[in-house]
């Protein structure tokens, strides 16, 4: 699975080089980023609106897919968080989404656990990538279009590969930048999109390192979350 995540690059000159984001967009690094909190991605604008022009766009996602057909948005988030790739066409919650609304989730890194001590699990080189991510949009039953609606996200995981098989049995998807944007594609076929779920032809190259217990308070979201752990947590 994929419970916790960093977005903690430094550099957000390169960030925005890497993606479609806007100088108005606030973004400041993240160093514990928890379900329930609002999430950087990258959608396809106009995925829920016809006359929109269909274009890539960064924006915020609250972390917790909440389908447009849920009645209690707070009791379904809690737990759609993370939909399984082998799955994820199936299932009700994620059906819509993964047909017409696919996101990515941009992070440098993302948090497992291991004899109860937290790893930052990263590509070598730091930079950052982007998960294969679901979004929908929610509004209150019986309000118009124009109230404000909740945009919310999932993280697809996938059966964990390489390095990450060391330390739990499911990973995110994390996807080649190549294919990205047919990720996002509307017209891109389902045959497809499943062959990029999974490919995960980043996974070989990941490396881990245990990180300081603070990580563990989903509250807590500053640099030292990545120190090293302390002596008496490795004893």
């Amino acid at each position: 699975m994929c419970g916790r995540y960093t977005l903690a690059t430094p550099d957000l000159g390169q960030l925005r080089a890497r993606f479609p984001l806007r100088e108005s967009l606030e973004v400041r690094p993240r160093f514990n980023i928890a379900p329930g909190d609002d999430v950087l991605a990258v959608i396809r604008r106009g995925a829920d609106d016809a006359e929109a022009e269909a274009e890539s766009e960064g924006t915020f996602l609250r972390w917790g897919l909440v389908p447009f057909w849920a009645a209690d948005p707070a009791e379904m988030a809690a737990k759609t968080i993370n939909a399984r790739a082998e799955t994820v066409a199936e299932r009700p919650a994620y059906r819509d989404a993964f047909e017409r609304r696919r996101c990515l989730i941009l992070a440098d890194g993302f948090y497992e656990w291991s004899g109860g001590v937290p790893h930052w699990i990263t590509r070598p080189d730091h930079e950052p990538f982007a998960f294969a991510g679901l979004w929908s949009s929610w509004r209150p039953k019986g309000t118009s279009r124009e109230v404000e609606p909740l945009r919310s996200c999932a993280i697809i995981t996938t059966a964990a590969a390489g390095p990450v098989r060391a330390l739990h049995d499911r990973m995110p998807v994390i996807l080649d930048p190549a294919d990205e944007p047919a990720w996002i594609d509307p017209a891109t076929p389902p045959r497809e999109l499943h062959s990029l779920l999974s490919a995960c032809r980043v996974a070989p190259s990941l490396q881990y390192r245990p990180v300081s217990r603070n990580v563990n308070d989903a509250r807590h979201d500053a640099p030292d979350c990545l120190d090293p752990p302390e002596q008496a947590a490795l004893f």
